[in-house]
């Protein structure tokens, strides 16, 4: 009912409905990806008040993102199935759960339960799912742009809430920080509880840009694994699913396991406080949400394979020299806006070139699978960059590794847009 309301007053200003669904997905991305940025939050305040060691910590990080990973494919299928709102909900109910652990945590199960399982599962199920779903549901016309918005709000809720809540650890007790994405996740259920709805048709629209209303497919027979299964096997016989898969898990690798994950540590151990260290990943997540939506912009205009391989390109730069430069404010500063400007900008083309060969119904189930090849790589990355710390003392060898293996990325895209030339001819 208030969905309908709403629509017919946006009706009298010329607004379609679907940038309200692509409001309120971005209000839920930056509040699920929030949560997760909770772990790395977590990891000076944990080590200092029990004893523990960084891997730790990161264990419970890399067992969520393995979670995620493994939820990530049935995500889309979920939302063709019992509905977006529904999925929203429940991915909500398991984020304040988390959360609600992580308050309460005094041994290193409950971190296990609380981020590992409960946030693992909420952001499976939702994960880039959500933006691909909306995207291509919603819009016809400036599908791009609204993924590269939607995605941006993915890195946005790491990035800048994470000095917030980094704040909060310094002058409260460092279990207040969890309160804020718990606060929003509360809030983004509720508005896709009273606004939600699954397609255009539903109110009467057709997507924006097209000008029939267009039936929503027939609500499958197979249940969301068997979907999902079913794509899956779809996708494996086409080297597009590979080559995106493999160069997703490396953008897994060194951003949401490496960076993410482990920058306020390398931090730290170069004598950089929590706080600060925060700051440059506030303006990480400052010109990530420029480089996101420019790159949702670009991948409308130009070549989807070149844009990927430049972002790949720039990606190693940044890492490689991230520890040999001098760690003072200008050269972290000049290394937090190129990297930020790359951090997500992988995901618009490559969720255009998802939907180029799988289409607007399976391509964000296909999605969802090479999704979980990023968090399988996130989570390589969050634990064994954590045991190589611990180890060698140094973060010095995983940067270059990672950055040689964002090289790597470039080279298997521009192979990529070879073998897809000699397909098509």
């Amino acid at each position: 009912m208030f969905a309908k309301i709403l629509n017919l007053r946006l009706k009298e200003f010329g607004i379609h409905y679907g940038w309200v669904m692509a409001v309120m997905a971005f209000l839920t991305t930056i509040s699920s990806s929030a949560a997760v940025s909770t772990p790395q939050v977590l990891i000076i305040p944990l080590t200092e008040s029990f004893g523990w060691n960084i891997s730790d910590v990161t264990s419970a990080s890399a067992l969520m993102f393995i979670i995620l990973a493994s939820l990530a494919p049935f995500g889309g299928a979920l939302m063709l199935r019992i509905g977006l709102p529904n999925v929203i909900i429940i991915s909500s109910i398991l984020i304040i759960s988390g959360l609600l652990i992580c308050i309460s945590v005094s041994e290193k199960w409950h971190l296990l339960l609380g981020i590992g399982v409960c946030l693992g599962s909420a952001s499976g199920i939702l994960g880039l799912s959500l933006a691909a779903t909306v995207a291509t549901r919603w819009f016809n016309k400036k599908r791009g742009l609204v993924v590269g918005i939607l995605t941006s709000g993915f890195a946005a809720g790491q990035l800048t809430f994470i000095p917030f809540m980094a704040w909060i650890t310094t002058q409260y007790d460092w279990r207040y920080c969890v309160l804020p994405p718990l606060f929003g996740s509360i809030a983004c259920a509720i508005l896709f509880f009273l606004f939600g709805k699954n397609w255009p048709s539903d109110l009467g629209l057709p997507p924006l840009g097209d000008s029939d209303i267009q039936k929503p497919p027939p609500l499958p027979k197979e249940n969301p694994v068997t979907l999902s299964f079913q794509n899956l096997f779809l996708g494996l016989r086409h080297p597009a699913f590979w080559i995106l898969a493999i160069t997703f898990f490396i953008c897994g690798l060194t951003s949401n396991g490496l960076i993410l994950q482990h920058f306020i540590p390398f931090c730290g151990d170069n004598n950089i406080g929590i706080v600060m260290a925060s700051s440059y990943l506030a303006i990480m997540g400052i010109f990530n949400f420029l480089g996101t939506m420019g790159s949702g912009w670009l991948s409308d205009r130009y070549d989807n394979y070149i844009l990927l391989g430049i972002y790949y390109m720039f990606r190693g730069i940044s890492l490689i020299y991230l520890p040999y430069s001098n760690l003072d404010f200008l050269s972290l500063t000049i290394w937090a806006i190129f990297f930020g400007l790359d951090f997500i900008a992988t995901v618009p083309p490559t969720v255009k070139l998802a939907s180029k060969y799988f289409g607007t119904i399976q391509g964000p189930v296909l999605f969802g699978w090479i999704f979980s090849a990023h968090q399988f790589g996130a989570a390589f990355a969050a634990y064994g960059a954590g045991v190589a710390r611990d180890s060698l003392l140094t973060y010095l060898p995983v940067f270059v590794w990672a950055g040689f293996a964002s090289f790597m990325a470039t080279i298997l895209i521009l192979i990529f847009k070879k073998i897809n030339f000699q397909l098509i001819v």
